[in-house]
């Protein structure tokens, strides 16, 4: 029989369906695992669970977005710097495939400032974000064989880009009771002779913790004995506010070389804007040797390219904005952090085992001897999520069952009423002692 428009339908007899050729199941299976472990599926996840009823306002301690908060906005120099890069017009047009050469200058030099050698621009590649950098990085190095070592508990896009790339992540752990560094002696026995690098987060997301300079130094020394590059994740460098300052790992890439994944996105509170960058710190040209610049430089010449304009403003974004804008950050999150780590102590079945030194996250343990009636970190965010309209990162996502990780770059009014409810939900859940 004939449809409205002349057609036959599928409905007819006789009529064979074509077999369509675009279904993958393996691929499929293999994007499908990649995005259920990102941090956006498990937020999706716990907005869901909230109880569409509930008059009180959601309190939001489970992304790294501080932006959604009046006190934590970018700087006034920063807003002027991309309007100006708008309106001269010299802005509209593609990109070089690595970036404009002005924004790769500025950001080696800014980079430079902390290091004991001079970057150039053609050590820089501009990327959409960090995200994009750690793209890039996974995807140069992935070969069939190799592996690469992740911090536990970490960053999960690294877990979901190594899946998708065929490159097999190994697990060190980092140590609560030592302010979260490396236990060096696991990265040791996992490491074998196709291990090709070693990712550190520093200052670290999801655990606050910010290194030592000895700390660093023993990370560097480790990855020269075993041979493998450092992928130093820096994309909260400077936001560091406790007794250590923050240090960059590019200090050391005389000892080891090192690749650093940067961004404007936390130090000017812009994740929005998508700038980020690639630093190779090689002042040795072991990189260079083994044509690990190449392969990044083949990359960016098939991938996107950072907003011409906000390219355009980073230069004058870098030179105008004020140190009283940095410090004014760094008291807001120190505030809060000082706030979470104190009012946590006052939740039954939630401990914190390191204050909070940088970024803008802490990890909590969950004591399940001291609480009735969960399975686990998940269903724990879920029911906390549903109960009391307080989002928390379940730990699981982190690579830590029945951890869960807090934010704390937020108004303090609504960190103190979260942690409130928090401390209402544990109590009510909590094991009546016999």
């Amino acid at each position: 029989m004939e449809n409205g428009n002349g057609s036959r339908g599928d409905d007819d007899v006789g009529v064979t369906r074509p077999r369509w050729r675009f279904s993958r199941p393996s691929r499929g299976t293999q994007l499908t695992a990649a995005g259920t472990r990102s941090i956006r599926a498990v937020l999706g996840r716990l907005n869901s669970s909230v109880d569409p009823s509930e008059t009180r306002p959601v309190v939001r301690l489970a992304n790294g977005d501080p932006t959604a908060t009046a006190c934590f906005q970018t700087a006034p120099e920063a807003e002027d710097a991309v309007v100006d890069a708008l309106r001269s017009r010299e802005h509209n047009g593609y990109s070089n495939s690595t970036g404009e050469p002005h924004a790769r200058s500025a950001i080696a030099e800014y980079l430079s400032r902390d290091l004991p050698y001079e970057l150039s621009p053609d050590d820089i590649y501009l990327t959409s974000g960090c995200v994009q950098a750690v793209e890039i990085m996974i995807s140069a190095l992935a070969q069939p064989g190799a592996n690469i070592l992740l911090p536990k508990p970490g960053f999960p896009l690294y877990e979901a880009r190594t899946m998708f790339s065929h490159l097999e992540d190994r697990h060190f752990d980092l140590i609560p009771e030592r302010g979260w560094e490396v236990d060096l002696e696991s990265v040791k026995a996992l490491a074998d002779d196709n291990t090709v690098a070693i990712v550190i987060i520093n200052p670290g997301n999801p655990c606050g913790s910010v290194y030592s300079q000895d700390h660093l130094a023993q990370i560097a020394e480790t990855a020269r004995e075993l041979g493998i590059m450092i992928i130093a994740d820096e994309v909260y460098a400077h936001l560091a506010f406790g007794d250590r300052p923050f240090i960059p790992m590019g200090v050391f890439a005389k000892i080891a070389p090192v690749v650093t994944l940067g961004s404007i996105s936390k130090r000017w509170l812009v994740p929005g804007w998508r700038l980020g960058w690639i630093a190779m710190c090689d002042p040795d040209g072991v990189l260079k040797e083994a044509k690990v610049d190449q392969s990044i430089q083949n990359y960016t010449n098939i991938s996107t390219d950072p907003a011409t304009f906000v390219q355009g403003a980073v230069p004058q974004i870098i030179d105008n904005t004020k140190q009283e804008y940095f410090n004014k950050i760094l008291g807001l999150l120190k505030n809060s952090a000082d706030l979470l780590f104190s009012k946590i102590k006052d939740i039954k079945g939630i401990t914190c085992p390191h204050k909070p030194e940088g970024s803008m996250f802490v990890m909590v343990k969950l004591d399940f001897a001291a609480l009735d009636g969960f399975s686990d970190d998940v269903d724990f965010c879920c029911r906390l999520a549903k109960e009391e309209s307080v989002l928390v990162m379940p730990g699981t996502a982190l690579g830590m069952k029945n951890w869960g990780r807090i934010t704390f770059a937020i108004d303090l009014p609504s960190l103190e009423d979260g942690l409130e409810r928090m401390k209402s939900f544990c109590a009510r859940h909590a094991k009546v002692e016999a």
